[in-house]
């Protein structure tokens, strides 16, 4: 399985907006922790460790 790089999600303005959503009311650090959860929620979801290094990779350079 390799790690899709072309949008591949179903209305993907409505899950920015519940992510923010998800956040409101929240502290910094329970924003912080919130974001890690999810993370970890989605890469055991996931499953594949080679797609998750290569997702990681590909969150480094959008950075730079």
């Amino acid at each position: 399985m390799a790690l899709i790089e072309t949008p591949n999600l179903d209305d993907h303005d409505g899950f920015y907006a519940e992510l923010l959503a998800a956040h409101q009311g929240l502290s910094e650090d329970q924003s912080q922790a919130l974001h890690a959860q999810l993370i970890l929620i989605l890469a055991n979801h996931v499953g594949n460790r080679q797609v998750l290094s290569e997702a990681l990779a590909l969150a480094r350079t959008c950075l730079d």
